[in-house]
């Protein structure tokens, strides 16, 4: 059974699957980045006093950064 939470409490080295967004308010930009529901990601970096987070986004083994704002409304399952 997996654990629901958001993509901002993860620590590094630790993968997820998205599985919704907690906002209907979500940018396009998620969506054409890789951030749709079923995705894994990896967290590769977290940068010191709440700023951005890099993700590794498994199935294209691409690199991004986004806001700790925007990863709290990233809902995941935690392996």
């Amino acid at each position: 059974m997996r654990n629901k939470s958001s993509l901002d409490k993860l620590k590094k080295g630790e993968k997820a699957v998205i599985i919704d967004f907690d906002s209907h308010d979500i940018p396009a930009k998620f969506f054409e980045l890789g951030f749709v529901p079923g995705t894994e990601v990896e967290v590769k970096h977290i940068a010191p006093l709440d700023g951005p987070i890099c993700l590794n986004i498994i199935a294209n083994n691409a690199l991004i950064a986004i806001r700790k704002s925007e990863a709290k409304v990233i809902l995941i399952g935690q392996k």
